[in-house]
């Protein structure tokens, strides 16, 4: 919608004789103006200094817009050394504005851009047998937004998981199992207890290392769906799986299918003999089945091991197939650690030299770091994503308490789970995601900078604005007649970029963008609202304007908030 703004500036300037390409920029100050135009090229064409150039376009840009005044967005020209800088009409900004968002309301935001795309998303990828951890949780976050984002954008989205469940994580894991805790009666938690099992096993691995052909052993056995294996390991993947569908339950996560790696591994086979058929696959040393790929810089890619085993590339490969077919799809987007990027690169392309010409994109995103350091699951030492939340509703629920000795404790609890999940899922979001960051409790729980609190605080005071102008019997406007501040203006101008920011936010892929636009508006509301009163503004008129125009960043600040599958409260 700031494409209209930007149209009419050219149009005004087309008017008093400018054909050049026109190009602006952003005044350095708001006091200055909101759009600028450099007028160096019209200099150089006329052969004048650029300064002289700005002081006649401005004055014959005023005298146009004098003739069609009511028609314009643009206020008035002014020039300031070589640039003509236009100011905008706070009224007529939010006429335009407002009155879209007060007719689209939820729907504010969304285009047409990928009408009739199919588009499957895969996320978050986790493994059986180990433990759901903050990285999962970021992944599913980012996950989510691109879903609502293509959603927004008139697409078909299918979100898919791929569940490995067949890996050497697993052999380790069952190899545990079965040599320190066989017998042991499973705890509430079993999903948690085989992620310890297996960050037990992996350091005992690690340190004792006659004992890995009896895992490798092990995950031979599993493969062949070996009876004295099967039954075992049949158990405990359905102990992973019931708890990452509740965690996923609670994520609002929807999937239209899990593919397991289990139900891939021979397909995988086939393909690697297939392969060595054509030529693609050789016999690397040892006897292991390899592609190389030095001559695009991607170094040797193992699709099996020398003993037979299958590794990730043997389920990828059979993988990429299914979900095109299945779907019909435009376009595949699979999110993992950043550590998966020259993977991706080794399997995009060996697809590509077996004539799987398909749109294939890989999201990767940073590790999530305490401020005590590094995570490892290996090692055991990994932020459960159940564990951080009940510290962070821990916080919240004695704070809003604190706040509220006067609320029921269900709507307390309820208050808290809600500002527990928009703390999280904010600062997972808030930083592009290929940036390693660091979960800081109090830092991403505070109601003050850049916080998902912080944010759903501004919705939460102009919901209380708005009961009380209900009070005072004050209705939002229709029109805008009144609206004339620098404060008002912003606003007004924040919301219209919002449409723009959601197709940037997916053509980059990039959740952050999100996030920091509803930030600023919210902080653009809160410096509007300290310095200008709603419910007691100067006249009844200009109130009703004020608030009609605080109850279109309401909507906007909630549908931004909704990409991020945040939901909003009425009172902190």
């Amino acid at each position: 919608m700031i494409t209209r703004i930007s149209e009419e500036i050219k149009e005004l300037l087309t008017l008093v004789g400018v054909t050049t390409a026109v190009d602006f920029t952003t005044p350095p100050k708001v006091e200055m103006g909101d759009f600028a135009f450099p007028c160096f090229g019209l200099g150089k064409l006329a052969q004048k200094n650029p300064v002289e150039v700005a002081k006649e376009l401005a004055e014959k840009l005023n005298n146009k817009v004098k003739e069609r005044h009511s028609d314009y967005i643009v206020g008035r020209a002014q020039a300031f050394g070589p640039y003509v800088n236009f100011f905008l009409r706070p009224a007529r900004l939010a006429e335009f504005f407002v009155s879209a968002i007060g007719k689209q309301a939820e729907s504010f935001g969304t285009n047409g851009r990928d009408k009739g795309q199919k588009i499957v998303i895969e996320y978050p990828s986790n493994n059986t047998h180990k433990e759901f951890h903050i990285g999962h949780f970021r992944n599913v976050c980012i996950g989510n937004t691109l879903v609502a984002l293509y959603r927004a954008a008139g697409a078909t989205v299918y979100p898919i998981n791929y569940l490995n469940d067949f890996g050497s994580h697993v052999a380790k894991c069952l190899w545990g199992l079965q040599k320190f805790h066989a017998g042991e009666k499973p705890p509430a938690n079993k999903q948690r207890w085989l992620g310890e099992i297996y960050a037990e096993a992996s350091r005992y691995i690690v340190e004792h290392s006659e004992v890995q052909e009896e895992v490798a052993k092990l995950q031979q056995q599993i493969e062949a769906k070996d009876k004295s294996i099967w039954a075992l390991f049949s158990e405990t993947r359905e102990w992973s799986i019931e708890k990452f569908n509740e965690l996923f339950k609670e994520l609002g996560v929807e999937h239209a299918a899990v593919f397991y790696e289990k139900d891939l591994k021979a397909d995988g086979q086939k393909t690697i003999n297939d392969l060595l058929r054509q030529g693609i696959a050789t016999i690397g040393e040892g006897g292991a089945i390899i592609v190389d790929l030095n001559q695009y810089k991607l170094d040797v890619a193992m699709l099996r091991k020398s003993n037979g085993s299958g590794l990730y590339l043997t389920s990828d490969l059979p993988l990429a197939e299914v979900k095109f077919k299945k779907y019909k799809a435009d376009e595949s987007i699979v999110i993992t650690g950043q550590e998966q990027v020259f993977y991706f690169k080794q399997l995009y392309k060996i697809l590509s030299l077996i004539g799987f010409n398909k749109k294939l994109t890989h999201i990767s995103y940073g590790l999530v770091n305490l401020p005590e350091g590094k995570m490892s699951s290996r090692t055991g030492n990994v932020v459960i994503y159940e564990d951080l939340r009940d510290q962070v509703y821990a916080k919240l629920l004695e704070e809003t308490k604190t706040r509220h000795a006067d609320w029921k404790i269900k709507q307390v609890e309820q208050t808290a789970w809600l500002l527990t999940q928009a703390a999280l899922k904010f600062d997972m979001q808030k930083h592009e995601a290929v940036k390693n960051i660091t979960f800081d409790i109090k830092e991403a729980t505070a109601v003050e900078g850049f916080t998902g609190p912080y944010v759903l605080y501004a919705v939460a005071r102009i919901a209380s604005l708005y009961k009380k102008a209900k009070i005072e019997k004050i209705k939002p406007a229709n029109s805008f007649k009144e609206l004339s501040t620098i404060e008002e203006k912003q606003l007004a101008l924040f919301l219209g970029e919002f449409p723009e920011v959601v197709e940037k936010a997916l053509a980059q892929y990039n959740p952050s963008v999100i996030a920091r636009y509803t930030f600023d508006l919210a902080q653009a509301f809160n410096n509007f609202y300290s310095k200008h009163s709603v419910v007691e503004a100067e006249s009844k008129e200009l109130a009703g304007e004020r608030l009609a125009l605080c109850l279109a960043v309401q909507q906007v600040l909630k549908n931004a908030l909704k990409l991020l599958t945040i939901e909003t409260v009425e009172e902190m």
